[in-house]
């Protein structure tokens, strides 16, 4: 049975700053220690709406990257789109305010012990915790190539930052506004069939994950991707974010994206069965 992220602490976290980029709110909050506790596919639960606010559930986040200095300390960034009430409310949160955070939640993406060829496919601004996964894979001597894909130039999350961050960088639009026209994972096939990737690492919209799944399917190419189910409370309790994936005994048993993911062997998710009853 899976557990908690044994790291996990709830603890008042301050916000260092508040920047819009795009379409996208960047925060960096001061989480102290609990940043060396921090991995790529990580997230955070926080909680939202202030004391006078119906919203009684907390809202998961996925951590970008963390960092430490000696000015700040530790810190994480978030890369937040202002869509629902809740995420428009931490979008508003000024410089020195503070957050009610429980960090690190959740599974991380696991690191090659060997330097090989791995692909990032990030889909909108859930490609942001691809940016702090490529450090790591960079300083564990891996070639790093990376896919950024939206409906539309704006939904592309800092594209000069990824082009910094790894070896090569293809950006894929779906109505043709910024890079190439087309979908994100349109050159995947070929992509396998000419290069000797041993891990695909993707973040995104479910959809997306599925398609790069089927692209992978018979292949000797891992999928690792980060699952975007709605969490409710974070921690395992509430079971909102249930996932039909296969277990080792072959079973189908509905997992926990909290702590059984976010991040999951995309070849073990039942992807046609996802949002039906078993």
């Amino acid at each position: 049975m899976a557990l908690i992220n044994k790291n996990a602490a709830n603890i008042f976290a301050t916000v260092v700053s508040n920047k819009r980029v795009g379409q996208y709110h960047q925060l960096i909050v001061n989480i102290g220690e609990q940043a060396n506790f921090c991995k790529p596919g990580n997230f955070v639960a926080i909680s939202v709406g202030g004391e006078n606010s119906r919203m009684v559930l907390r809202r998961a986040f996925a951590i970008s990257r963390v960092s430490t200095s000696t000015t700040v300390g530790g810190t994480m960034e978030l890369i937040v789109a202002p869509h629902g009430q809740g995420s428009r409310w931490l979008c508003s949160a000024q410089e020195g305010a503070e957050l009610d955070v429980i960090v690190p939640l959740g599974s991380g993406f696991g690191i090659p012990t060997e330097p090989v060829h791995v692909v990032l496919v990030g889909g909108g601004y859930g490609s942001a915790p691809l940016f702090g996964l490529a450090e790591v894979l960079n300083a564990r001597g891996c070639r790093v190539d990376m896919l950024l894909g939206a409906s539309t130039a704006s939904k592309i999350y800092a594209p000069m930052e990824g082009k910094r961050a790894v070896n090569s960088l293809r950006i894929y639009t779906e109505d043709g506004s910024m890079g190439q026209a087309g979908r994100v994972t349109d050159p995947i096939s070929e992509m396998i069939s000419q290069s000797d990737i041993a891990v695909i690492y993707s973040c995104g919209p479910m959809a997306m994950l599925s398609a790069i799944d089927s692209l992978t399917r018979g292949t000797d190419v891992v999928h690792q991707c980060a699952v975007e189910e709605s969490m409710a409370c974070g921690i395992g309790i509430c079971m909102t974010c249930v996932l039909p994936v296969a277990t080792e005994d072959g079973s189908i048993k509905m997992l926990r994206s909290c702590i059984d993911g976010p991040v999951m062997d995309g070849s073990h998710v039942q992807w046609d069965k996802v949002g039906k009853a078993l």
